[in-house]
């Protein structure tokens, strides 16, 4: 296997592996420093999410590996920050379980329905939701206002977008499924 055909599923890998830096400068370095380097190295991550894909389909090397692995890299990577928002006060409870449960749910159903043989992408709506996190975050990692943007408010309204995309694009994820098994 060529290093292009590999580079896909180790940018998707670069993202969990990235998890263990950002929850150790969270945890260990002081604010605000640990916000802005938190916030640079998940933009980095988020750019490995598109990149993944682009190089995917630029050098024929998709797979179904990697078509698990990339919505899952995503949502170890966002349910890290968003658990280690919570005791900081910049995102709530509520928001962070239903953005949970709704992935644990599809990733529920993308298990069965690979059982049943049938694949489902994501779907616009879910990368939407993907987008607007990987746009909220960064703010609420950051704080404080930049250029007298009020990030923290700009972080937590994406964040809610993203739940209400959550809740549409889980709808179609059961709904597709519920077509594949439809009889034939």
């Amino acid at each position: 296997m060529t290093w292009k055909k590999s580079l896909p599923m180790w940018l998707t890998w670069s993202r969990i592996a990235l998890c263990v830096p950002l929850v150790l400068i969270l945890e260990l370095v002081e604010r605000p420093l640990a916000g802005y380097i938190a916030a640079a190295m998940f933009i980095v991550a988020s750019i490995t999410d598109w990149l993944d894909g682009y190089f995917a389909r630029r050098f024929q090397a998709q797979s179904t590996m990697g078509k698990f692995m990339d919505p899952i890299a995503d949502k170890i990577l966002v349910s890290t920050i968003l658990v280690l928002l919570i005791p900081l006060g910049n995102v709530g409870p509520v928001l962070v379980i239903l953005l949970l449960t709704r992935d644990i749910l599809i990733g529920g159903i993308r298990s069965v329905a690979a059982a049943d043989r049938l694949i489902i992408d994501a779907k616009a709506t879910g990368k939407w939701k993907t987008g607007f996190q990987m746009v909220g975050i960064p703010c609420l990692l950051i704080e404080t206002p930049l250029l007298g943007l009020p990030l923290i408010e700009i972080g937590r309204a994406t964040l809610w977008i993203s739940v209400i995309l959550s809740v549409i694009s889980g709808w179609q994820y059961v709904a597709l499924y519920r077509a594949g098994q439809a009889p034939r």
